[in-house]
């Protein structure tokens, strides 16, 4: 069997701040490649679930990881997560592996009962949950190693029989229970019977079809569900009580039925924000891949190649000062000055002169230092025929110069042949990866392409203020759409380019005629209003009933934003198989709030982001108002600063999600916990918080 490849992951709040500080990962790294594997990735997590399962997801749907060993986070400690970020994954779950770590440790020390390790598969991958210990990793590994289990474990999901394995066992006979002597059938003078070896139960088995419940009943999987499935095998076959939303049948209301036959209650389950967001990079692929050119318009992109130098940079010897060329040899004296028009490089420099040179520029041959010019002074010039002074005729150096001194030797810049970028590289408007790539030479860049996002606003009640017309209504004014600008100057902001849809009426044609021009044109869709449960709230039926698209989940557990939805929406004969789609909550400020939560990690996706860098990043800050919790995760707008202690967060002020004005000048989302029924009613002043960081943070 070729070499297993293996990703290693550390779940430590204090190594991902420090990485000298894990002890654990590399321990491993180092038992794994004496023993034969090919450590693929080694990577540092906080005890984060969402952050611990991007990861994770992310090399299990690279398909060219074996393995994926977990250290840290395994406990019982209020940060250890791993088990709950894991388990939710598997497609199947490997029991015996559990038992034979928990058998090792508890060798060790009885306080390995208090462990609690998670092992199965994902997709095709082998994932196991080790303590956080050096000692214990150690314990653990051994085991896995000892009698090839991992070997025989990773041969089987690779598809192959384990027939080696099979055999030994054969030939080894019956073992009894609590006795050393091995019973074999040939020994006891009877052939041994033939049959399938038994399976250890991680070889591909073909999964059981789900039962089809009669249309329109209560979980019933329509044909798009059906659909779905065939292309993303995903459903698992146990029951955690904490799945992850999984596409399901048309569930919302029929909307050419009366008001009164409408549903009274959303028919969508509330998930939690770390479900919603798993679901959203499960569900969401990159977009295709295209060679673009190397110039400022990259920025935003990210790289699809491995960039190697196509030569050495400097190709030859050349200097990194203004000054002259000449021999190391050469002693303080007076030296006629030669240059490119008189000298040709390749020729060996004349004995009694020496060539002038700039920064970066090559070396004549026969050269192997460079006097700076302030280490010369100027002893006679060449004059024109009318006497003036024109060029440096002679100079007089003033100190002997050391060979290789101011000199760049081929390739000391970069060899040729050497990685100056790595696919999944995002390019930043500072400027450094465009000039990388033009550093080597790079005219063009395999990218993935940048998402379009088609943006548009719902509502009778709307009027645009760049065009106030008034829509046709009941007479009332209404109010001016806030959430099309502000959401178009976020996405510019980003470097995305918007497609605008303008405001749609509150009828079925124009919902199906805008969103279907969305469809032809752009990679993601925004829409804003009509996700509640009023008469002319459509976006959720147009998407299920007209659309034929999949409501992957219609209702988060979080303040603001509970009606946010996620939806995809075929596209057959498309540029790709399908369109996401996010129906904000009409509210401006809770629009402005899922958009960044929800959407930007969408986008990233869909732009080839690696996926532990699809969320915005987070900081632990330090209130400055005491802040009331609600029974729902809260996300309160807030300006963090820099400070000589640590990052501070001062209130916007009122939270109403109407209220947009709360994130004027806004940099930052304090991420709330939820009230609890024994916990506190609010955070005090001085209390610390993570925040997602949405804008350049400030100092004090």
């Amino acid at each position: 069997m070729a070499a297993a490849r293996v990703a290693i992951l550390t779940v430590s709040d204090t190594a991902s701040l420090d990485s000298s500080a894990d002890r654990s990962g590399p321990a491993i790294q180092g038992l794994l490649t004496q023993s034969g594997y090919i450590c693929m990735h080694l990577q540092i997590v906080p005890d984060d679930e969402t952050r611990i399962r991007s990861v994770v997801l992310a090399w299990c749907d690279q398909g060219d990881i074996d393995w994926i060993v977990t250290t840290g986070g395994t406990g019982f400690g209020v940060r250890d997560r791993t088990p709950e970020a894991i388990q939710p994954l598997l497609d199947r779950e490997a029991a015996g592996i559990v038992h034979l770590l928990l058998s090792a440790s508890l060798k060790a020390t009885p306080l390995a009962a208090l462990s609690r390790p998670v092992a199965g598969t994902i997709k095709n991958t082998l994932i196991t949950t080790l303590p956080g210990s050096v000692k214990a990793v150690t314990e653990n590994i051994n085991a896995l190693l000892q009698a090839g289990v991992v070997n025989h474990a990773i041969e089987l999901i690779r598809g192959g029989k384990g027939q080696g394995v099979h055999a030994s066992l054969a030939a080894e006979g019956i073992r009894i229970a609590g006795d050393d002597s091995v019973a074999s059938a040939s020994s006891a003078g009877r052939a041994p019977s033939v049959g399938p070896a038994p399976s250890t139960g991680l070889g591909p088995s073909p999964r059981m079809p789900t039962p089809r419940l009669p249309p329109g009943s209560p979980g019933s999987v329509g044909t798009r569900g059906a659909h779905h499935h065939q292309h993303h095998d995903h459903d698992h076959g146990h029951d955690h009580g904490h799945s992850i939303p999984q596409p399901r049948s048309v569930l919302s209301h029929d909307p050419t039925l009366p008001a009164h036959a409408r549903l009274r209650e959303s028919p969508y389950p509330l998930v939690t924000v770390s479900e919603a967001l798993l679901t959203i990079l499960r569900e969401i692929q990159p977009l295709p891949v295209y060679a673009e050119p190397v110039t400022s318009r990259l920025k935003g992109y990210v790289i699809a190649e491995d960039v190697y130098a196509p030569q050495n940079v400097p190709s030859t010897f050349s200097t990194n000062v203004d000054g002259y060329a000449l021999r190391s040899t050469d002693p303080p004296g007076i030296y006629k000055v030669l240059t490119s028009r008189t000298h040709n490089l390749s020729q060996p420099l004349p004995p009694g002169t020496v060539f002038r040179v700039n920064t970066g520029g090559p070396l004549p041959a026969g050269t192997d230092a460079v006097i700076m010019v302030e280490d010369t002074r100027l002893y006679s010039t060449q004059k024109s025929p009318t006497g003036d002074e024109v060029e440096e005729n002679e100079v007089e150096t003033l100190v002997q110069i050391p060979r290789g001194e101011n000199v760049r030797e081929p390739g000391s810049d970069v060899r040729q042949g050497e990685l100056v970028l790595e696919r999944g590289t995002v390019i930043h408007s500072a400027g450094g990866e465009v000039g990388t790539l033009a550093f080597v030479g790079r005219a063009t860049v395999r990218a993935f392409k940048k998402p379009v996002v088609a943006v548009l606003s719902t509502g009778n009640e709307l009027l645009d203020v760049q065009a106030p017309n008034p829509l046709p209504s009941d007479g009332w004014g209404g109010i001016w759409d806030t959430n099309r600008p502000s959401l178009q100057a976020a996405l510019e902001g980003l470097g995305y380019e918007v497609m605008d849809l303008g405001i749609v009426p509150d009828n079925l044609e124009a919902h199906i005629t805008a969103l279907r021009r969305g469809l032809n044109y752009a990679d993601l869709i925004l829409t804003t209003g009509g996700t509640s449960m009023g008469v002319g709230d459509l976006l959720k039926p147009v998407i299920e009933h007209h659309l034929g698209g999949t409501v992957h989940f219609g209702r988060v557990r979080v303040k603001p934003g509970k009606p946010t939805t996620f939806a995809t929406i075929p596209t057959p004969g498309g540029k790709t198989e399908r369109v996401p789609l996010f129906a904000l909550p009409g509210n401006p400020a809770s629009a402005l709030v899922t958009f960044h939560i929800f959407v930007i990690p969408a986008l990233r996706k869909l732009g080839g982001w690696p996926q532990d860098r699809c969320r915005l990043p987070s900081v632990r800050v330090q209130i400055q108002e005491s802040m009331r919790l609600d029974s729902r995760p809260e996300y309160h707008r807030a300006i963090i600063k820099a400070a000589p202690e640590g990052f501070k967060a001062y209130s916007t002020g009122g939270q109403r999600s109407s209220r947009v004005a709360s994130l004027k000048g806004a940099n930052g989302l304090i991420a709330l916990p939820p009230r609890t029924e024994k916990g506190p009613s609010k955070l005090e002043i001085g209390d610390y918080v993570e925040a997602i960081v949405i804008g350049e943070l400030q100092m004090m």
